[in-house]
């Protein structure tokens, strides 16, 4: 495997956002610094799609503070994404830094090929899930456990914002569009108003 699709459905979707991965550095609103990739080049290519599945945001991010952004590959529904075309060496360590590992980390992609699934640990992110493939490339993605509690809980304003950014690059919708969609998604749902989501994206 020598190259990797990617996809992203949460703050990831922002290309700005995403750098901070491969070159390092502590973006705004986040108290994270990342250490970076070993090859910080620029995603061979980006695409924005719809994959099936659905999203909730769950626990408590101590980078943005309230909850993350979850991928549940058995939900119904459609999930708007990004996906960004890496080495897979990137893509190992773009994974191990979600994993709260350095980069380099000894990763095995090659279950991924069997089941289509595989997890790394218990916790948030340590989840592969291989949701299609792109010019004979699996399309890969994080998540969690999907047998984990859901602990629903209310993402951070700063977080919210960063998806917006992310959704308008990857699919030109509209702030009316991205705040019906992300004030849909469970433990937004309640918490944010469409009207308020709209008001970030603004």
């Amino acid at each position: 495997m020598q190259e990797v699709w990617y996809v992203a459905y949460g703050s990831n979707m922002s290309l700005e956002r995403f750098r901070y991965y491969l070159l390092g550095g502590s973006p705004e609103g986040s108290t994270r610094v990342y250490p970076g990739c070993r090859d910080s080049a620029e995603p061979r290519s980006a695409v924005g799609l719809m994959i099936p599945g659905s999203l909730y945001f769950a626990g408590r991010s101590s980078v943005w503070g309230g909850g993350m952004v979850l991928y549940d590959a058995r939900g119904t529904g459609r999930v708007a994404a990004r996906a960004y075309r890496l080495s897979a060496g990137q893509f190992v360590d773009v994974l191990a830094q979600e994993m709260r590992q350095s980069p380099g980390a000894g990763l095995d992609l090659s279950p991924l090929h069997d089941s289509g699934e595989h997890r790394y640990g218990p916790g948030r992110y340590e989840t592969l899930i291989r949701v299609g493939s792109r010019g004979g490339l699996p399309m890969v993605t994080f998540t969690s456990d999907p047998h984990a509690v859901r602990d629903l809980a209310a993402p951070s304003a700063a977080y919210l914002r960063t998806m917006v950014t992310g959704l308008r690059e990857s699919h030109g919708w509209s702030s009316g569009r991205i705040a019906g969609y992300l004030a849909s998604i469970p433990g937004a749902a309640g918490a944010w108003s469409p009207f308020q989501i709209e008001a970030l994206a603004a």
